[in-house]
């Protein structure tokens, strides 16, 4: 499968970098990454949808910004190499510290991940994997059953048995997602990790006590029942990829579907949910 690279000049750079993000999350595009000033995202050919693109823009037209961008297609290979010559450790409540196998390991860690970065969504740079990854280090999830859905780098699920899981599905509907998924399971010898290439019905009939869902709101909203149906009762979801501004209206969807509201924080505007069955 090929894929569209778009690199967006943005005037001013903030807040419309981390808007223009959100919006982009919203109609299927995934991975970016800020280079030299330029927005980098990717979209596959398949999933790109040239009149709802220009919609989008047309929209924010008039709002004090300026966008202009160029088109590429590529092939389906590490799209992210340029990203991945940066790459940065992140060290998460002074608890957890997430590296690529080139970096130095630190000792004074309760956990370390090594990350193959072949994408900047999923290495905890990211404000809403930074923030998934926080409130995994406050589960014990010792005898627990663990969905990561979207799982990207396998970097929730692979802190998910650090902290004791021995059953964990890992979805991801890209293939390369999974293959990269699969490389950091390696790199960190777990064990109890499976990895799914599909979507969301593959977990239909399927219970979890856990389910991490880090994606974006538009399809966490069409998620929210089948996340009930496939929940223990009592079972937690933990909802991330969307802004402070979404809070509400997820948990309003999520209270209808029979969810009871638990927590939330915020990051740098973008937040992650808590919920319960």
């Amino acid at each position: 499968m090929s894929h569209l690279e778009f690199q967006f000049k943005i005037t001013p750079l903030k807040p419309w970098t981390e808007i223009l993000i959100a919006y982009l999350s919203e109609i299927d595009f995934h991975g970016f990454y800020e280079e030299d000033g330029i927005l980098k995202a990717f979209i596959s050919n398949t999933d790109f949808d040239e009149l709802i693109f220009n919609s989008l823009l047309g929209s924010l037209e008039g709002d004090d910004v300026e966008i202009s961008y160029e088109k590429l297609e590529i092939e389906n290979q590490n799209w992210n190499a340029s990203w991945e010559a940066n790459f940065d450790p992140v060290e998460i409540a002074e608890q957890l510290y997430i590296r690529a196998p080139f970096h130095e390991h630190k000792e004074n860690f309760n956990s370390t991940i090594i990350i193959q970065p072949k994408m900047s969504f999923g290495t905890g740079h990211h404000q809403t994997t930074f923030l998934m990854c926080e409130a995994i280090l406050r589960l014990d999830l010792v005898g627990k059953k663990v969905l990561d859905m979207g799982t990207g780098t396998g970097v929730l699920a692979i802190l998910s048995e650090k902290k004791g899981s021995k059953d964990i599905t890992a979805i991801d509907i890209e293939e390369w997602s999974i293959e990269n998924c699969e490389e950091n399971i390696v790199l960190n010898e777990c064990e109890f990790i499976d990895t799914i290439c599909g979507d969301v019905n593959l977990i239909d009939g399927k219970k979890f006590d856990v389910i991490l869902a880090n994606i974006n709101k538009n399809i966490l909203k069409k998620h929210l029942p089948k996340y009930f149906d496939s929940l223990c009762e009592n079972g937690l979801l933990y909802l991330s990829g969307f802004f402070s501004t979404d809070v509400s209206e997820l948990k309003t969807l999520a209270n209808q579907v029979g969810f009871k509201f638990i927590s939330t924080t915020v990051k740098d505007e973008w937040a992650i949910l808590i919920l319960q069955k």
